[in-house]
């Protein structure tokens, strides 16, 4: 029986893995602390000539199953995570003020993260077909992760860094609506029906 095996791992302003205890998967409301930033070059430092934030998140997408598993799977959902490495979140900051406003940015980001996870379960399910290979997705997939991508950047810079909290809460109230706007594609739902083909 031909197995199939397909692993994608997007890191989003992180540059490795760590070990899997590191991993917390998103959940709604996920408030971070300053503890959640675990890679060693996490300072609060007035010396320090930069603010970073590299909240180790990651979008993941991962199954393994058979050719005749694979036509007939449906939902995909479970096989999509969401999850920030510690070991990978990394702040920079001047002092506890500056933190702050990083935890919070990191946490818009953790959010508009878990949007584009179920915008890409819901393309999943919206894009197979019973005859479709393994890579069809590709394509959404990578539009979906672009858009992301262009999103956080935008946010990142028109709330200056997070400095700008009125622009940042706004931001975050339309990812949070639209993620309930996507409930049928948190990772343990079973999404609607596809209507016709």
């Amino acid at each position: 029986m031909m197995r199939i095996a397909f692993y994608v791992f997007l890191f989003c302003l992180s540059l490795s893995m760590h070990a899997q205890s590191d991993r917390v998967e998103w959940k709604p409301n996920y408030t971070f602390s300053l503890s959640d930033f675990a890679n060693p070059g996490t300072r609060i430092d007035s010396r320090l000539e930069k603010t970073l934030l590299q909240p180790g998140i990651v979008i993941e997408l991962g199954f393994q199953m058979s050719g005749v598993e694979f036509m007939f799977t449906r939902n995909f959902n479970e096989k999509v995570t969401c999850f920030y490495d510690r070991g990978a979140a990394l702040i920079l900051a001047q002092n506890n003020y500056e933190a702050e406003e990083l935890l919070k940015l990191a946490a818009f980001d953790f959010d508009l993260s878990e949007l584009h996870t179920r915008k890409i379960r819901k393309g999943l399910i919206e894009n197979k077909k019973t005859f479709s290979d393994v890579y069809y997705f590709q394509p959404f997939y990578d539009k979906i992760i672009n858009e992301r991508n262009a999103e956080s950047s935008r946010v990142y810079l028109e709330s200056d860094f997070g400095k700008n909290e009125v622009v940042l809460k706004a931001e975050h109230a339309k990812v949070k609506k639209a993620i309930l706007e996507l409930s049928d594609y948190c990772k343990s739902c079973k999404p609607p029906k596809k209507k016709g083909n």
